[in-house]
C-alpha cells in the first residue's frame, strides 16, 4: 500500500484527462424497480414490493464505459445490441450520457440483454435476466473484427470487458489483443469463464479470485494459494500484470519482475459490491494511461471499488469524489 502526496495524485488525475479508452465487451442495461415491502404475498411466501421508482443504468462493458467518462477519460464502446426496444432504450441513454454510439451493432437476431433488480426496502430481493449468450461468428464476428481495427488506432488504450455474452469470441480476443500490442497500447482484461485463459498478451489481467479458482481447478483460500495463483496467471498468460480482485480483502498485483503487493480493501460500510469489479478495471487502466505506476493505479483502483461498494446499485465513480475521498483518507 502507498500513500498519496496531494500533487502526486492530481498529477496521475490529471495525466489522463480526455485520453481515449476503447472498451470492448458485452453490454446491458440494468432495470432497478425500487419499492417497499408491505406484506407477505398470499400465492407464495415471497415478499410483495410496492414499486414506487424505476430507473435504467448502463451494465456490462457499458458501465465500463461510463466509469471511464466519469473519470475523464474519453470512452469508446464496442458492443452489440438487440432490434429491439431495450436496444432503443440503451442508444438513448448513450446520448443522454454525451458517448458516441458509432461503435453500436444493432442486429436483429439477437436481443439486449437487460437485467432486472427488483429492490423493496433498500435490500435487493430478486433478478430477472433477459439475454442471447451464443457466441458471434461468420459475418457479425467478421464486423465488429472490422469495427475494432477501424476504432483501435485513435485509442490511448483497450479494455476488454468479458461477461460471457457471446461477443468476445477467441478470434475476437486474439484480434484484439495483437492490435494493441502492435500500436503499442495498455491492454486490460476482465475475463469471465469460458475463454479465461484466451486473454495471451495482455497488459493488465484482472480476474476475481472465484474466477480464478475455478479457471485453475483448485480451491484459493490463503494467502499463498493466492500467491500462487498470481504466479501461474503470469505465467501462463504471458501479461505484465496480473491484479486479483480479492473480495473483502481488497487487491493482490503481481507482475512479471517478481513484483508482488497486497492492497487491503479501503471501504467503510458495503451496501453493495455490484459493478465494483468494472470501476477496479476503468480506475486502473485510466491511472495507466496518466502516468501511474502499476501499484498506484492499482490503489486507486482500490480507493474507487470502496466508494462505489457503498451505493446500492451499480454507479460510476466520479473523478471529483475520488481525489476528495482520497486526500481524506490520506491526511
Amino acid at each position: 500500500m502507498i500513500t498519496f502526496e496531494k500533487e502526486r495524485l492530481s498529477e496521475i488525475l490529471n495525466g489522463f484527462t480526455d485520453k481515449r479508452i476503447l472498451v470492448i465487451g458485452d453490454l446491458m442495461i440494468d432495470e432497478y424497480l425500487w419499492g417497499n415491502v408491505t406484506r407477505l404475498s398470499p400465492e407464495a411466501p415471497v415478499p410483495v414490493v410496492e414499486i414506487e421508482n424505476e430507473s435504467l443504468r448502463f451494465g456490462g462493458a457499458a458501465n465500463v464505459a461510463l466509469n471511464i467518462r466519469t473519470l475523464g477519460c474519453q470512452p469508446l464502446l464496442i458492443g452489440i445490441i438487440g432490434k429491439d426496444r431495450p436496444g432503443n432504450e440503451f442508444i438513448r441513454l448513450m446520448n443522454e450520457s454525451g458517448m458516441s454510439a458509432d461503435g453500436l451493432v444493432q442486429v436483429e437476431e439477437r436481443v439486449t440483454t437487460v437485467k432486472t433488480r427488483i429492490i423493496g426496502d433498500n435490500q435487493h430481493l430478486a433478478r430477472v435476466d433477459r439475454e442471447d449468450t451464443a457466441y458471434i461468428s461468420g459475418a457479425l464476428e467478421e464486423k465488429i473484427i472490422q469495427t475494432i481495427s477501424e476504432m483501435l488506432p485513435d485509442a490511448d488504450a483497450v479494455i476488454l470487458e468479458d461477461y460471457n455474452k457471446g461477443l468476445l469470441s477467441k478470434r475476437v480476443i486474439q484480434s484484439t489483443i495483437q492490435l494493441a500490442n502492435e500500436h503499442g497500447l495498455i491492454s486490460s482484461v476482465d475475463p469471465k469463464f469460458v475463454h479465461f485463459l484466451e486473454y495471451s498478451g495482455a497488459t493488465v489481467f484482472k480476474p476475481n479470485i472465484k474466477e480464478t479458482s475455478q479457471a485453475l481447478a483448485r480451491v484459493i483460500d490463503n494467502d499463498a494459494d493466492v500467491d500462487q495463483a498470481g504466479a501461474e496467471l503470469l505465467q501462463k498468460l504471458k501479461a505484465r500484470y496480473v491484479l486479483l480482485t480479492l473480495g473483502a480483502k481488497g487487491l493482490a498485483l503481481f507482475g512479471a519482475k517478481d513484483e508482488k503487493y497486497r492492497i487491503p480493501a479501503k471501504t467503510r460500510k458495503v451496501a453493495d459490491v455490484s459493478g465494483a469489479g468494472d470501476t477496479v478495471i476503468s480506475t486502473m487502466t485510466a491511472a495507466l494511461v496518466g502516468g501511474a505506476t502499476a501499484l498506484e493505479a492499482a490503489c486507486l483502483a482500490n480507493y474507487a471499488a470502496g466508494i462505489v461498494c457503498e451505493e446500492v446499485g451499480i454507479v460510476p465513480i466520479e473523478r471529483q469524489r475520488l481525489q476528495k475521498e482520497i486526500e481524506e483518507w490520506e491526511r
